[in-house]
């Protein structure tokens, strides 16, 4: 398949059924990393306000008009004594398992950076379950770098 297929555009609420499908897949792959997650039915976001919500920015991926892959970038703002007030925070990033390993990734994360130094923003983060190698693998591979580990205590 080649890149040129793949194309990144905004969100728009007809996607939502679809979005509301990968936000169970993301829950389901994630739920073997987080024994703190409630018991099914849970939702991580609100989409469609997401996706309606001018500060944020809600993307597709399409290989010949099929939507495969997502992800958002939203404001946040920083601890008090960071040296930024906000910073964009990215999530839902998700890629549908046939078309995993083609680039699709990256191209969200890159058209997300753009978006977000658009804005003015000069930090952006996103989290991930210190055991999901995979998706740590895929967000070193586009730039980030690992920073802090939150720990737990039952």
């Amino acid at each position: 398949m080649s890149m040129k297929n793949i194309q990144i555009r905004n969100a728009h609420l007809k996607d939502l059924p679809l979005l509301l499908e990968f936000e169970q897949k993301i829950i389901k792959a994630e739920r073997p990393f987080d024994v703190t997650l409630k018991e099914d039915p849970i939702s991580y976001y609100d989409l469609k306000a997401m996706i309606l919500d001018k500060e944020a920015s809600v993307v597709v991926a399409e290989v010949d008009e099929k939507v495969v892959a997502s992800g958002y970038a939203i404001p946040k703002r920083a601890r008090h004594y960071l040296d930024h007030e906000y910073y964009a925070y990215l999530g839902f990033m998700y890629t549908d398992d046939e078309y995993r390993g083609m680039g699709i990734n990256a191209k969200i994360v890159e058209n997300l950076k753009s978006w977000s130094l658009e804005k003015g923003f000069k930090e952006i983060r996103l989290t991930v379950y210190n055991d999901n190698l995979p998706a740590i693998k895929a967000y070193e591979k586009v730039g980030f770098k690992k920073h802090i580990i939150e720990m737990r205590l039952e």
